[in-house]
């Protein structure tokens, strides 16, 4: 909730900002926060942990403290020294950086590096069988959260640029900063994070708990379905001659792939601590979020060419992506009874089936 109430100002407040005073104070106003953020935690986090701790535990745990991280000072100056020279190199035209080509080698040694990590650990670690085909279930479950915020994650990328060239943002006579869109997701986290908790809880007292793997499978439908109605807005573009639509249509596709969000998100760590084995947990989990960070490039490489000279090429991008995550949906749907089977022949079947 605390992430999302940030989520939900930092686009208000650097909308505002970007519109009428520019995009360097725009970006600048993150590090104000940060820097409000850690003021915050000096002048009230730090006495209550000194009031409520002994002088002999404090004074251990800054010793072990300096002792881990007294190198920590060189590394960090190293790497701004590091960052001061690639940005004097750019400014001054020795190197160029090309985005779409950093983004599309990023993807590329992602994907390797997941598949050699998974196969190192099905090939190397101390796992008994069943441990391994739990890993070989998390790998399944890790892509398909990879192809699910590879959608999600257009609401910075096509969905914002559809909203800033095809939709209409006035309101009371105000034009809106097309960023503001971006706390329409955090908005309805906050919104409805409490009653989807409420629902679970609610249908696993009368025994009826989608299993992990129904969730994955919601969440890519309800994605699906956002961008089905992306396209129709798209279709709706081209056949008014370029007419702006209404904000609805956003609206409403955010609101499908934050239920969709609340589906897979809170879930799928989860899923990965209950099926990874314990000496490996730590690093399974590791993996999850690159699904983040892999679908992040996905989305920036899939819908970061969205424009008013792309708008003939809307609608087929929001058709494949609804195939995709539809494809996705089905593949999940095929192998979900294997998969349950697999996990309540195991020993810990009892914590698992309550769980999965």
């Amino acid at each position: 909730m605390g992430i999302n109430l940030g989520s939900f100002v930092a686009p208000l407040i650097t909308g505002f900002l970007i519109k009428d005073y520019g995009w360097h104070l725009g970006f600048g106003v993150g590090g104000l926060g940060m820097l409000i953020a850690l003021v915050i935690f000096r002048s009230i986090a730090v006495p209550e942990i000194t009031e409520f701790s002994t002088v002999k535990t404090i004074d251990n745990s800054w010793k072990q403290a300096t002792n881990q991280n007294r190198h920590a000072p060189k590394i960090v100056m190293g790497f701004l020294a590091i960052c001061a020279v690639v940005i004097a190199l750019t400014a001054t035209g020795i190197i160029i950086i090309n985005p779409v080509e950093i983004v599309t080698y990023l993807t590329v040694i992602i994907c390797i590096t997941i598949i050699g990590y998974f196969a190192y650990l099905l090939l190397f670690s101390k796992t008994t069988v069943k441990e391994k085909q739990k890993l070989v279930i998390c790998f399944i479950l890790l892509i398909i959260a990879a192809l699910f915020w590879s959608a999600f994650e257009q609401s910075a990328t096509s969905l914002n640029l559809f909203a800033n060239d095809f939709t209409n943002k006035y309101v009371f006579g105000y034009e809106i900063p097309a960023v503001w869109f971006q706390s329409i997701n955090p908005l309805f986290v906050i919104i409805f994070a409490p009653i989807m908790a409420w629902l679970w809880v609610k249908l696993r007292k009368a025994n009826k708990d989608p299993s992990y793997i129904s969730k994955f499978i919601i969440a890519l439908v309800l994605a699906a379905s956002g961008f089905g109605l992306m396209a129709l807005a798209s279709y709706s573009v081209i056949s008014s001659g370029g007419a702006l639509v209404s904000p609805w249509w956003l609206i409403s596709t955010f609101l499908l792939l934050t239920l969709g969000e609340l589906c897979l998100s809170p879930v799928g760590l989860s899923t990965m601590t209950k099926l990874a084995p314990i000496v490996i947990r730590g690093q399974v989990m590791g993996l999850w979020f690159t699904a983040s960070a892999l679908g992040n490039l996905m989305a920036g490489l899939i819908g970061g060419h969205v424009s008013q000279d792309s708008l003939q090429d809307l609608p087929t991008l929001f058709i494949r992506c609804v195939v995709a995550l539809m494809i996705g949906a089905i593949v999940l749907l095929i192998i979900k009874k294997p998969i349950l089977k697999l996990i309540s022949d195991s020993d810990d079947k009892t914590k698992l089936t309550e769980t999965l």
